[in-house]
């Protein structure tokens, strides 16, 4: 479960915050690098994304939290849908009392800090990545994996099957994973698995494979 410490001028983004006990090893990883967290950036709020957030704000009184409006909705437990989206169960761990709330609530194009704001849905319906524009690279959550081969969200890898099982909707994270290919990234950072330098033909392979398994199973699962 991979977070990300994204380093500014004077201080620290942080992109995502893990598991429960990953507390202690972010705050570790903030010391090293000697910079205060001012931002907390959620890609989307499935559980394994937020764990930490609430030990984490308790800690850093001061931090500002900023996720999409959309899933800003799924930090409160919400799983229902909006008319004109697809008619697809919200799946995976949803908070169930996760105390913190948004401070801002991000949109396509804004800007935090170094990173754009790319809006990816998919994973959940509100999923964001973020392009750090000085040097192209790219934090996309659960919109692709690298654990278990690299993937689109939703495509099923058999060592490590779990964001496929917790995927919203696999037609809409292959438009995302079009769109996130055209930023043709330096460094592919995932929310599961290794970051990838240089990732233009293994992104271009799990695009292919996902284009193949959705002609052939259409939405079943892969």
């Amino acid at each position: 479960m991979n977070c990300y410490l994204v380093e500014e001028d004077h201080d620290l983004t942080l992109v995502d915050a893990a598991l429960p006990y990953s507390l202690k090893g972010i705050l570790r990883a903030a010391e090293t690098i000697g910079k205060p967290i001012k931002r907390i950036v959620l890609t989307h709020a499935h559980d394994d994304h937020v764990g930490s957030l609430d030990a984490l704000k308790q800690t850093l009184s001061d931090v500002a939290v900023y996720i999409s409006r959309r899933d800003a909705r799924l930090m409160e437990g919400d799983r229902s849908l909006d008319e004109i989206e697809p008619n697809s169960p919200i799946r995976g761990g949803v908070p169930k009392a996760l105390k913190t709330r948004a401070d801002v609530l991000l949109q396509e194009g804004d800007r935090v800090g170094s990173l754009l704001t790319i809006a990816s849905p998919g994973h959940t319906p509100g999923s964001c990545a973020f392009f750090d524009t000085r040097n192209k690279a790219l934090i996309t959550g659960d919109a692709f994996q690298t654990r278990g081969g690299i993937a689109v969200s939703g495509q099923f890898r058999f060592w490590f099957p779990f964001p496929a099982f917790a995927t919203w909707n696999k037609e809409m994270a292959l438009e995302s994973a079009y769109k996130l290919r055209d930023f043709h990234p330096s460094l592919l950072a995932t929310g599961h698995g290794r970051m990838l330098e240089q990732p233009a033909l293994a992104i271009d392979r799990a695009i292919a494979c996902a284009e193949r398994n959705l002609e052939k199973y259409g939405t079943k699962e892969q």
